[in-house]
């Protein structure tokens, strides 16, 4: 079992006119990257502002690496970075320059800052930009650089609120590839966003959070639901009454449902079962030309979850 690297108890936050945050409780496993999906108004923004230690809660408890954030916030701050949704850069600085200031406010030695100046430039592919005023950058540029203010210091948790929010589809590929390889260097990442299909390319795990509070939380791929079965997907090359009662008729295969040419079912035990089943079908004389497991997509996942409401 994976290690959980964040913790979070009982968390209430309240504002002066509404609680946003009821008894929220989650983990986050290390090394991870956790999508954070709800509705306009469900508390993402507020539940990662009490991550990195910005709002004190009203009640509950917080532990990243085991530091308790409400009684130690600035030892966390060293070991994570936080991006917000209205990120703010001086743009009148040039990209080194603005890396450099960022890694003086994060403490991080005067001999040091160079080096870590051109790492979190290389990391972002910025290094050709860094003599460039950032005021002059592109809005995918400006993102990358305030990525890179944000790990400038090293941290070990990353937290980013909408961090795909006004970016073009290229640059929006761009900041996918680059999550997945600061996740590859050891960083764990929580990722707060409402384009589903891109968290799909490279979450891990999903928190769905709903009026303040935890509707879902776990991994996003079909492992979660492997108790269950997996969903397998048969396409035949015309219509055949025969499918559903084959498929009813053999052992572990469960919630069957035909349509036209197509069946679907859950099945248990795993790759013995999937060729056994295709036996059973192709035995029948049935003429399979598709055969396949599906996985359950992070949508389909959210939308279940809360009954069909739009993000």
């Amino acid at each position: 079992m994976t290690e959980a690297f964040v913790t979070v108890e009982d968390l209430v936050f309240e504002y002066p006119s509404n609680r946003a945050l009821h008894g929220v409780g989650v983990t986050i496993a290390q090394g991870s990257i956790t999508a954070l999906v709800g509705p306009n108004g469900a508390g993402k923004t507020t539940l990662m502002r009490c991550l990195a230690g910005l709002q004190e809660p009203f009640s509950g408890r917080i532990q990243i690496a085991g530091i308790d954030v409400n009684r130690h916030p600035r030892q966390t701050h060293k070991r994570l970075g936080y991006l917000a949704d209205s990120f703010g850069l001086y743009e009148d600085l040039s990209v080194r320059r603005c890396l450099t200031y960022m890694a003086w406010v994060q403490g991080c030695a005067a001999e040091a800052t160079g080096r870590l100046v051109l790492a979190a430039a290389d990391r972002l592919d910025i290094t050709d930009r860094l003599d460039e005023k950032a005021g002059t950058l592109s809005r995918g540029l400006k993102q990358r650089l305030a990525i890179a203010q944000a790990i400038i210091h090293q941290p070990e948790f990353l937290i980013l609120d909408e961090p795909a929010s006004g970016l073009d589809p290229d640059a929006r590929v761009r900041l996918s590839a680059l999550l997945g390889r600061l996740r590859d260097d050891g960083m764990t990442l929580l990722v707060s966003s409402h384009i589903l299909s891109e968290l799909e390319d490279y979450a891990t795990d999903l928190i769905v959070i709903r009026d303040g509070r935890i509707a879902s939380q776990g991994p996003i791929s079909g492992s979660s639901r492997m108790d269950e079965g997996e969903r397998l997907s048969i396409t035949l090359a015309a219509p055949d009454t025969r499918l559903e009662s084959v498929l009813s008729s053999q052992d572990g295969v469960s919630a069957v449902h035909i349509e036209n040419r197509t069946g679907q079912c859950l099945i248990t035990g795993g790759e013995a079962a999937r060729s056994g089943l295709l036996k059973s079908l192709i035995d029948a004389g049935l003429d399979v030309i598709d055969y396949r497991v599906e996985e359950e997509r992070l949508r389909d996942t959210y939308m279940a979850t809360l009954g069909g409401e739009s993000a």
